[in-house]
């Protein structure tokens, strides 16, 4: 960047001054120079150095890093996720206005325990009038079953709050979450995305760090559990909720179990997760679905992503819910009404933070107040419920309503008056923005996250995630959920010490940890497809590109090419059409596909088709299990699998085969992560032993396929092109090519890795690593069925090796899978397996 000219403003100064100018009286900025603004002429410094003063490239690389972390997020109804939208410019709040932040969100989550307490207790505040019953009654978020349960630890273990800043400076509290509360991931992804764009910039700004906050939530669960090293898991709905990338992120970073109800049982009131050895006990949940699914026997019985008995858990002691049922009772628009009395009541203290000034109509004097000051309130539900008047469920103004709107709305709040509450319209203060590369100003909300720590006091998270409103109304109705999120970054005077979510003293362990059934099912499986998905890819390759193309050879033999043609459709990768009777072409080559045309024709249904193993279908399938097992999975792997297939750019055989080879590429970059990525555990045993049986089961049919008594040498080329063995067959015989060498080298030889022999050597070292159920030294199901195919193959000879052994042997293979699928996927209602296990 050039040196400015002497008394002529900094970068940093001249875009603070441009953009205090462009926001006018809608920033709190303008009038608090002296303060605050320091630290945006820093950063504005900052960030022009390192972009010579092009704000666009600043979001451009902002968006590679949230590409290269995979942050996520999923819309309702769509089955793809979506890039985490962050903007390149974070929020930054000062330390002394965080102090009072920091203390108004651990005295409104200390509240909100207390009157959680009174709820499901002894229901001090309803009988004494100082809260309404059909405030709490009212909520679908109450559950009378709950009165009366203490649950293991506190109600609440973590608590967020969506706070928003007027043009003057003050913050208020716009809403409470205390459920299930979003976006802790978040705020870490964006600080992660932040601090690799920002690097040594963030150390001169002083901003204080995340990860002493996720520490100490950590130890907070942990401490109330009944074991001294207990085992807690975050409790997902699933890989098709809104967050779940988010949930995947949060389990790996603070060494969760990510689990699904169906993971989960309950047995003599305890808890426990499917594994693949057996059931283990889990003594806290951090539950990311709502109270009504959690458990059908005690709430809703038709959920199906529920535990059943897990109440009775929490109820003996043995569980530990975070947060507790019932706890979105509070959360209800509302109740923050009667928040600043009860804080005197249950605490003797006046809010820090206040709220926006609110209006329940379930009273008679505030619903006349509401009705004399209509055109100056928003009219919102009080429950989470739509009310007829608001039939989309939204806080709406008064002023802006059409006639017919507003007669509704009277009408309705006449009717049911207890359905609607009344809010100030709160304008927001805004915060700078990147905007077709200008600096701009957009209306903020902040959500602050706080949680208990090891000591049960609340810690609350130093800074937190923005949400930037699309448009520049600042008022906090049509900000929405905002159009982009940002960080939240507390800066400060002082250097902040280097920390980390690590310990300082730790023992050593080599335990990898606890593998679920549902994660070694999938782990299994995505080895099973993608190994499937790269056979198909060859199958495409000999039958447009092989050596048999190449040579000139299609023609003269076209049996080869026709038994090419029989594996893609008998493999699943193409689903042949029925067509009606058609005019033979008597000049056509005579095979069961027609013409050689025909047979691209084919290779490109393999490739792009509706086929159950086309590699588009495959490669879908992967996608799916390798979504369920985000936490498991690295960014790199997960970004090879969720990348689209290239597009066709043409129908001709060289565009197809070009796209083919590209595929296989990606196909070889996932084997490999896993052979040189993956920890040594049992989740890469299931992985790499879904490919070896795959594999194996692969060498089998094309052994039967091209290299039967009858084999061709086109036949014979074919089968070490499928089995990528062309190099080492012609380095070991001179002599050209004979049918036994062949079948040796891709069949029985144990040091080819592309041999069968040689996967069913890797798959009895997997076996013979995983856990065993019995304890009394007799071999299991899986086992047996592989000392079978272990001894069909060592007594086997080339010569022996015909289409009745091959099948065989891969209907064994067939078996084991499924023997290994009973034993270690324990899934849905099956029984559990009790004998040997310790339950641990």
């Amino acid at each position: 960047m050039t040196a400015e000219l002497p008394g002529m403003p900094s970068l940093g100064e001249g875009w603070l001054q441009s953009y205090i100018a462009k926001a006018g009286t809608a920033d709190a900025l303008r009038g608090d120079v002296g303060r605050g603004a320091k630290w945006w002429q820093a950063l504005f410094e900052g960030i022009g150095r390192m972009t010579e003063g092009r704000l666009d490239l600043l979001q451009q690389r902002m968006a590679r890093q949230v590409q290269e972390l995979g942050t996520a997020f999923r819309l309702p109804g769509e089955e793809r996720e979506r890039p985490w939208p962050v903007s390149a410019m974070p929020l930054l709040i000062g330390e002394d206005d965080w102090e009072i932040i920091a203390a108004g969100v651990a005295q409104r989550a200390e509240l909100l325990e207390r009157l959680l307490d009174d709820i499901f207790g002894d229901q001090e505040m309803v009988g004494s009038g100082a809260l309404p019953a059909a405030l709490i009654t009212g909520s679908r978020a109450y559950w009378r079953s709950q009165v009366g349960v203490k649950p293991g630890g506190y109600r609440l273990h973590i608590y967020a709050a969506d706070l928003g800043r007027d043009p003057s400076g003050e913050w208020r509290v716009l809403d409470d979450h205390v459920r299930a509360p979003v976006g802790a991931g978040y705020a870490l992804e964006n600080r992660l995305a932040a601090t690799r764009l920002m690097g040594a910039l963030q150390t001169r700004l002083h901003v204080e760090r995340l990860a002493p906050f996720f520490s100490a939530f950590r130890e907070g669960l942990s401490a109330v559990c009944r074991r001294s090293e207990p085992r807690i898991g975050l409790l997902t709905p699933g890989r098709y909720n809104q967050s779940y990338a988010e949930q995947a992120h949060l389990a790996r970073y603070l060494g969760f179990l990510l689990v699904e109800g169906s993971d989960l049982a309950v047995r003599e009131d305890g808890l426990f997760v499917r594994t693949i050895e057996g059931l283990k006990r889990i003594d806290a949940l951090w539950r990311r679905i709502d109270s009504r699914l959690l458990d059908p026997l005690a709430f809703d019985a038709t959920s199906a992503i529920g535990v059943p008995g897990l109440m009775d858990a929490m109820a003996a002691g043995q569980a530990v819910i975070a947060n507790a049922p019932g706890a979105g009772v509070v959360e209800s628009t509302a109740i923050a009404a009667f928040l600043p009395a009860l804080a005197r009541r249950l605490m003797g203290e006046d809010l820090l933070l206040p709220n926006i000034a609110t209006w329940w109509c379930g009273q008679d004097g505030p619903r006349s107040q509401v009705e004399a000051r209509l055109d100056e309130l928003l009219i919102a539900p009080a429950f989470s419920e739509a009310p007829v008047g608001l039939p989309r469920g939204r806080p709406a103004i008064a002023a802006n309503m059409t006639g017919a709107e507003r007669a509704a709305l009277l009408a309705d709040m006449r009717r049911r008056p207890m359905d609607y509450v009344a809010m100030e319209d709160v304008h927001l203060s805004t915060t700078p923005a990147v905007l077709d590369g200008q600096l701009v100003p957009r209306p903020f909300t902040v959500r602050v996250f706080a949680a208990r720590d090891g000591e049960g006091r609340w810690t609350v998270m130093p800074g937190g995630f923005a949400r930037i409103g699309d448009v520049s109304d600042a008022r906090v109705t049509v900000m929405g959920e905002g159009a982009f999120s940002a960080d939240v970054c507390v800066v400060g005077s002082k250097s902040v010490e280097p920390v980390s979510l690590l310990p300082q003293k730790v023992p050593i362990r080599r335990n990898p940890g606890t593998l679920t059934s549902r994660a070694a099912d999938n782990l299994f499986w995505l080895g099973r497809y993608l190994e499937r998905g790269e056979a198909t890819l060859r199958l495409i390759r000999a039958t447009l590109g092989g050596s048999i193309v190449a040579d000139g050879g299609a023609a003269l033999f076209p049996l080869t090419l026709d038994r090419l043609g029989t594996m893609l459709i008998s493999s699943g990768a193409v689903v042949p059409e029925e067509h009606e009777d058609e005019e033979e072409d008597e000049d056509a080559p005579e095979n069961s596909h027609g013409a050689i045309h025909d047979l691209r024709e084919l290779a490109q249904l393999a490739l792009d088709g509706d086929g159950p193993a086309s590699v588009a279908t495959l490669m879908r399938y992967a996608r799916n299990i390798a979504s369920g097992t985000r936490d498991r999975l690295s960014a790199d792997v997960w970004r090879l699998v969720d990348a689209p297939l290239p597009k066709a750019t043409s129908a001709d055989a060289e565009a197809t085969l070009a796209r083919a080879v590209d595929l296989q590429e990606r196909f070889s970059a996932l084997a490999g992560l896993a052979a040189e990525n993956m920890g040594r555990t049992a989740g890469w045993r299931f992985h790499d032993m879904g490919r070896r049986i795959e594999r194996a089961m692969w060498g089998c049919r094309q052994v039967r396929s091209f290299g039967g008594a009858d084999a061709s040498a086109d036949d014979l080329t074919t089968l070490l092109d499928l089995c990528d063995s062309q190099i080492s067959y012609r380095a070991r015989y001179l002599a050209g090519l004979a049918l036994e060498p062949v079948r040796d080298l891709v069949a029985l030889d144990p040091y080819n890795p592309r041999s069968i022999a040689f996967q069913v050597e890797r798959i009895s070292n997997h076996l013979q690593n995983l856990p065993a159920l019995r304890d009394d030294g007799m071999s299991e199901p899986h086992e047996m069925i592989f000392y079978r195919i272990e001894s069909a193959l060592r007594t086997a000879t080339a010569e022996t090796m015909d289409g009745t052994m091959m099948l065989s042997l891969e209907n064994m293979l067939s078996e084991l899978s499924n023997a290994i699928s009973t034993r270690f996927f324990l899934q849905g209602n099956e029984g559990f397996r009790m004998a040997g296990m310790t339950l641990a």
